[in-house]
């Protein structure tokens, strides 16, 4: 057994993390400080206000990951934030997933998505990839699409010839910046709602 294995014993059985885990909320993006901020680290972004306001930080490695425990009104929930880089975004949660034996119909999915307009949130129980790598890397890899998620939006291209990979891994302006910070509010609280079953409020209030 591993230093690292001893270590993950003692905080699973630490008075603060009794009681199971009921949710994997996976935020997706690409790890490293280039791409900080860019449209693709939406989901991050989000994960990172989440885990503020209950005071604390993703920053455990496990499960191919940055993780934080938080208890959402007593629904004991485990904030991910896949390193496999967006494209393999289902490597990280399928390890999350089987570790604590969720059903895939309790995880959350937080990503980018370029057709809504920037601020906009699109909440849904199930769905197809539509495109999105990080999406498809989930279905292919727990070979289901009944998870629920909730898409950011972060604008459309310009233009039809631009650059899909420039336009996600670029960096918002001030304003779509102040749009991104209140999208992220709603989505936290979407999770709230989320996690206790609301999602049809959830839905309602914000789509």
């Amino acid at each position: 057994m591993s230093i690292f294995d001893v270590f993950d014993r003692i905080s699973q059985n630490s008075p603060s993390q009794t009681g199971k885990t009921e949710y994997v909320i996976a935020g997706l993006g690409n790890p490293g400080m280039q791409y900080d901020n860019t449209r693709h680290n939406a989901g991050f972004n989000v994960l990172d206000l989440l885990a503020s306001q209950y005071n604390t930080e993703i920053n455990r490695l496990r499960f191919k990951g940055k993780t934080a425990e938080v208890n959402i009104d007593g629904v004991r929930c485990l904030l991910l934030k896949p390193t496999t880089y967006m494209n393999n975004s289902g490597e990280s949660i399928v390890q999350a997933l089987d570790f604590y034996k969720i059903d895939v119909a309790r995880l959350i999915v937080v990503c980018d998505d370029i057709s809504l307009d920037c601020g906009k949130i699109r909440i849904r129980r199930k769905g197809s990839h539509g495109g999105h790598n990080g999406l498809r890397s989930i279905i292919d890899l727990t070979g289901r699409d009944e998870f629920q998620r909730i898409k950011i939006g972060v604008g459309k291209k310009p233009h039809p010839d631009y650059d899909l990979a420039k336009w996600v891994l670029g960096k918002f302006g001030k304003e779509d910046t102040e749009k991104m910070k209140i999208s992220a509010e709603n989505a936290c609280e979407s999770i709230k709602l989320m996690v206790q079953g609301k999602t049809d409020e959830a839905m309602n209030k914000y789509n």
